[in-house]
């Protein structure tokens, strides 16, 4: 059976390109004009994915996605307006996996669908991560690279994992801050920049040019990793 992907869309034109796009994905595809639609649809189809627009006629999209994550955990990508970064930051902290700007490339939102899709193990389980020649043991507490350890402060190794936990999606600076510093530390951005910094150098093949950690201008940071395998 050909998963659903739901889109949420009060624009007719949006939601033809979508269709059109994730048909051609082998996706069966489902759609609503407003927010409450969105809801109905999402109880009654268990959508695989779902592209919400934060623009709707009747509903806040970002209500609309606080309402689903009380009961549904499928994957979400946001459609935003261009340079609407306070929406983007809002929803990614509501539960959004990922966002997509307005006007986009279908090859990118297929692209970023795709990678909110893949379900990751669950955190306390993931244990291992490998990106070329960087190796992180979690179990271990060992991070190498090119066979050699890594020394990682406190810190540097708590960032390491919430980013390693959360592949391919995009961590907002409030919520990497209060996972990594707690609750009181969430506008103090210099922290995170000082330590993104540190842990590029210790990291990346080329700090000057992060191919692992990159940066949401004015949102947060996406932990892109390639290959991702266990040990031989």
């Amino acid at each position: 059976m050909k998963p659903i992907a739901l889109i949420i869309d009060d624009e007719v034109q949006i939601r033809r390109l979508l269709r059109v796009a994730l048909e051609a994905e082998n996706y069966q595809v489902r759609e609503a004009e407003t927010g409450q639609q969105g809801l109905i649809e999402i109880a009654t189809s268990k959508p695989a994915v779902i592209v919400l627009d934060l623009g709707l006629p009747d509903l806040e999209g970002l209500e609309v996605l606080k309402r689903l994550r009380e009961w549904s955990e499928a994957p979400v990508l946001v459609l935003s307006v261009r340079d609407d970064e306070a929406g983007k930051v809002a929803a990614l902290d509501a539960g959004a996996d990922d966002y997509v700007t307005k006007p986009f490339g279908t090859h990118e939102l297929l692209a970023r669908l795709r990678a909110a899709q893949r379900k990751t193990r669950p955190q306390e389980e993931i244990s291992f991560f490998k990106d070329g020649e960087l190796i992180v043991d979690l179990t271990a507490h060992v991070v190498t690279r090119r066979g050699k350890e890594i020394k990682l402060t406190a810190t540097e190794y708590g960032l390491l994992r919430l980013f390693v936990r959360h592949p391919g999606r995009v961590l907002t600076h409030r919520y990497i801050l209060r996972e990594i510093w707690g609750p009181k530390s969430e506008e103090h951005r210099q922290y995170l920049r000082v330590y993104v910094t540190h842990l590029r150098q210790k990291i990346e093949a080329d700090p000057t040019k992060p191919r692992l950690i990159k940066t949401e201008s004015g949102i947060g940071y996406r932990f892109s990793p390639g290959d991702q395998s266990p040990p031989d």
